[in-house]
């Protein structure tokens, strides 16, 4: 499959010099046709789930034998006392949402 600049999302908080750019076929459209819309989830309810996905997610890249490296390939510095602002938030608990869903993984552990 042939990647175009819609399946490409940079999540980023330039202030805080912070930035995750997510390359994946059909995370655009999924964000647009199925994810809640903006303002649905208080940002503290995102920086919980988001802490607790990403965990879950470092300690998958941490463990390639027992999971699939190509899905973990790197890991993930979100740090709970940073305030990335409420799209990067968004954005990447949606990713989380979507790679769930898209490849049939389970990273809630809540």
């Amino acid at each position: 499959m042939k990647l175009s600049a819609n399946d490409t999302i940079r999540i980023a908080n330039d202030s805080l010099e912070y930035e995750i750019t997510i390359i994946d076929i059909g995370y655009t459209t999924w964000l647009n046709g199925r994810a809640q819309p903006r303002g649905f989830y208080s940002i503290s309810f995102l920086e919980n789930r988001n802490c607790m996905y990403v965990t879950e997610w470092n300690n998958r890249v941490l463990e390639p034998l027992r999971y699939d490296p190509s899905l973990y390939e790197m890991r993930i510095d979100y740090q709970p006392n940073i305030k990335y602002g409420y799209e990067v938030n968004y954005l990447l608990y949606n990713y989380f949402l979507y790679f769930e869903n898209q490849y049939k993984q389970n990273l809630r552990r809540f």
